[in-house]
């Protein structure tokens, strides 16, 4: 309720202080003429013009001038050369004295000059309260003039209410168009948005100037026309009409800010309600502060009286501090839970800090800066104004064109860079890189732009010279250089992004060079990698050479650093050097199927040092070049399936060579085989008579990296064959001999057969038979055993196994 109704209060409080000034204005009025023909007779204005205008008396006027001014500095000196000291020493003190003078005092002397001043004024309006009411009575002047200040009431409230009137109308009148304005905005939710609505507030901010200036004219015209003399406006009309200006400019700013009526105006994200109570509270404090103290308080000190004037000053400055004050304490904490909403939503970590001080700290910024407003008008109550003004709308300025570029920042870092499909096919990783270097670029822009804000508004309280540092050497060097690094980032990035896009194009196969090779593949990746390191090396040493550091001995540090290294690290040398020769003598591609270093597997990764392979397993190894000695590669021009097959000693080898024939030709009759079988089959003949089997070779010549499949399915294909044919694949066979003695007799051999776990002992006779009643080995007969892997194989008994009976006839 308190809240309430002193707001009513400042709302009606400049006009009942407008309308209480006019009554000194009568005598004003009154005494206008008398005024005028004293000035008249005192300042001979035509005498002296006509001085001037004749060279004879110009001239004897100049020299008795200088001749004045020499006696009176003559005479000024003698007198103060025995009790002042000397000029140089009470300016050289002086100056002691304000460079030693610390922050703290300082402050206090503000605070002292504050305190003397706010006791004059109110001594001062004190007396001159007293003095109106007992000047009346003693005072030669004529009495009040009642029609006077009538005329002059009517005057001045004619010029008030027509620029009023004026500006309503107009606002009425303009309202649509920022209607219209603001629906065309909230059409729009793509890509263009944040750009029309900068571009639709930007208009609307000019649109409410126009209205405001036209306002202006409708008033001064008023003014010149319709009140007092045809062709003269009074001071007053005039104070009011430029306060209304300046002051309706500055609420047009805090409409841009906030936009109450307009949600697509609205540069900031906040409900109707919200922006609705603070643009009421802002500008109801803004025109309190601005009517009060350009429009009312000059009419006091030049009507009534200067004490009275300041000490209107004060009233003006403590309500709206006290209001200012109640305003921000009742709104603390809502304003410090949204900062810290929005601060959870920051898409830069240095922005989400910022927000979370200024959570914690604007209302001790915002006290500051009615308290600084507060104090600055009562202890330079000439100047503090204009600054304070000035600076306050300067600030207003940068923070809300430093919000909308944020914000369309902001919205652009959200948003990915979609490329078309056929250019995404044909650059792949041309829409992630961009979509990497782009957001990087924009937040790095907005940092700038925040930097610039913060010098913006450092320089509108004087905090920091912007306009002087920019024109001095130091000023001039940084932007150049900034300018200058920008544009090197700029352009080594769109060299990479070119160089790497043109490789990236030739890579893919969807180009119209087809399918690259391998060879091209493997060079064009390690060429990518080498401009890489070339453009980052180089862009490193430029900039370093444009922020002033001397890139001279970084080079030279550099070579003795590299010649250190090499020492010390000849392993990694040796790795680079053979590396460098491999890609030379192409040895390998990426997609190679190699031997290398003991690693048999496809090399999918190269590098300048090592070689990056994956065996049939799985498991990829990395090996360095230095450890290379030999590199055997198996996707070279041709292959070959190299194959041999044991067939058994009683088997015909021609036919089982014809049989292979045939395999050959079914080989040959698969469809996806086929394109990559080169020559027809080459049958070196037999190789070797093995223990087991009679070995035949054939070679099969193919396209490289089909070897194997060729391999797998021509086994397939001799196995039917053979088995078609009833030739003997021979497993692994043991014979074992026993001897003959002259006569052709054998000795006796003891065998012991296992049949699962039963053992059968046999004693070897002259009738050959077993105790089992089977038929044992003739003299000099073979036995055979199939080795095979399942769990009934029969085995050779163990030790332990045999019977201890039998060990004499072992």
């Amino acid at each position: 309720m308190a809240l309430m109704k002193l707001s009513r209060w400042l709302r009606v409080l400049p006009f009942i202080m407008l309308l209480a000034l006019m009554m000194p204005t009568a005598h004003a009025a009154s005494s206008d003429a008398s005024s005028a023909e004293q000035q008249a007779q005192q300042t001979p204005y035509a005498t002296l013009a006509d001085m001037l205008e004749n060279e004879q008396t110009r001239q004897q006027l100049i020299d008795q001038l200088r001749q004045l001014a020499t006696q009176q500095s003559d005479s000024a000196a003698g007198e103060s050369s025995e009790s002042a000291p000397p000029a140089e020493s009470q300016k050289t003190s002086a100056d002691t004295s304000a460079e030693a003078m610390s922050l703290p005092r300082q402050v206090a002397s503000i605070t002292q000059s504050f305190a003397e001043n706010v006791g004059s004024m109110v001594t001062g309006a004190i007396a001159a309260i007293g003095s109106l009411g007992s000047s009346s009575a003693v005072s030669s002047e004529p009495a009040f003039d009642m029609s006077a200040f009538l005329g002059a009431l009517f005057e001045f409230a004619l010029v008030v209410v027509g620029t009023v009137v004026a500006f309503f109308i107009l606002r009425r009148l303009a309202s649509p168009l920022f209607a219209r304005a603001g629906h065309w905005v909230q059409r729009d939710d793509g890509p263009s948005y944040l750009l029309k609505r900068t571009v639709a507030i930007v208009l609307s901010l000019l649109l409410d100037v126009v209205v405001i200036l036209l306002a202006c004219v409708v008033g001064y015209a008023i003014g010149l026309f319709g009140a007092g003399d045809q062709g003269s406006i009074a001071t007053r009309q005039s104070l009011f009409i430029n306060a209304f200006a300046i002051i309706e400019i500055v609420k047009a700013l805090i409409r841009m800010v906030f936009a109450a009526r307009y949600e697509g105006l609205r540069p900031f994200a906040m409900s109707a309600e919200v922006a609705r109570y603070w643009n009421t509270r802002l500008a109801l404090l803004v025109g309190f502060i601005g009517y009060g103290l350009m429009v009312a308080v000059p009419i006091i000190n030049n009507s009534v009286s200067l004490a009275l004037g300041q000490f209107a000053s004060l009233v003006i400055m403590v309500l709206a501090w006290c209001y200012a004050l109640s305003v921000i304490l009742s709104n603390r904490r809502d304003l410090h839970d949204r900062l810290l909403e929005s601060a959870k939503n920051a898409s830069l970590g240095f922005f989400a800090v910022l927000q979370r001080i200024l959570a914690k700290t604007w209302h001790l910024w915002a006290i500051a800066y009615f308290t600084v407003l507060l104090v600055m008008s009562q202890v330079e109550p000439e100047q503090a104004l204009p600054y304070i003004v000035r600076a306050t709308v300067q600030t207003l300025l940068a923070f809300a064109i430093g919000g909308i570029v944020s914000a369309l920042l902001t919205r652009l870092i959200g948003q990915r860079v979609m490329l078309p499909e056929n250019m995404r096919s044909r650059l792949p990783l041309l829409e992630k890189r961009l979509n990497a270097y782009v957001p990087n670029a924009l937040k790095v822009i907005r940092v700038i732009l925040l930097v610039i804000v913060a010098l913006v508004v450092l320089d509108a309280w004087r905090v920091f010279d912007l306009t002087g540092w920019l024109a001095s050497e130091a000023g001039i060097n940084t932007v150049a250089m900034i300018v200058h690094v920008a544009i090197i980032l700029l352009i080594s990035a769109l060299i990479w992004v070119t160089l790497a896009s043109v490789i990236e194009h030739r890579l893919s196969p969807e180009t119209g060079g087809g399918e690259p090779s391998a060879r091209e593949k493997t060079l064009l990746s390690l060429f990518r990698n080498a401009i890489a390191i070339a453009i980052v090396t180089l862009t490193v040493m430029i900039v370093l050479s444009q922020i002033g550091i001397n890139i001279g001995p970084l080079i030279a540090g550099a070579g003795v650093l590299g010649l250190a290294i090499g020492f010390g690290a000849q392993k990694l040398v040796q790795d680079v050097i053979t590396g460098v020769f491999i890609q030379l003598e192409n040895a390998m591609n990426t997609g190679d199927v190699v031997t290398a270093g003991g690693v048999v597997g496809t090399a999918e990764r190269l590098t300048i040092r090592s070689v990056g392979i994956r065996d049939l397993s799985g498991t990829y190894h990395v090996v360095p070049f230095s450890s290379v000695d030999v590199v055997s590669n198996y996707m070279r021009d041709f292959a070959y399936h190299v194959g041999e097959y044991g067939i058994a000693y009683r088997e015909n080898v021609d036919y089982a060579i014809e049989q292979l024939h045939k395999a050959f030709e079914a080989l040959k009759a698969d469809e996806n085989l086929a394109p990559n079988i080169l020559e027809d089959m080459t049958v070196p003949g037999v190789v070797a008579l093995a223990d087991s089997s009679v070995n035949i070779r054939i070679m099969i010549k193919c396209a490289p990296g089909t070897q194997w499949g060729i391999g797998r399915a021509f086994n397939k294909l001799v196995k039917e064959h053979f088995d078609a044919a009833g030739i003997e694949i021979p497993f692994p066979h043991t014979t074992l001999y026993f001897g003959q003695d002259k006569n052709g007799g054998a000795p006796p051999a003891n065998i012991h057969v296992l049949d699962g776990y039963e053992v059968l002992e046999g004693q070897a006779s002259a009738a050959g038979q077993t105790p089992a009643g089977k038929a044992s080995p003739a003299p000099g007969a073979s036995t055979s055993s199939r080795k095979e892997d399942d769990g009934d194989r029969e085995r050779l008994p163990d030790s332990d196994e045999v019977d201890g009976s039998d060990d004499g006839g072992r």
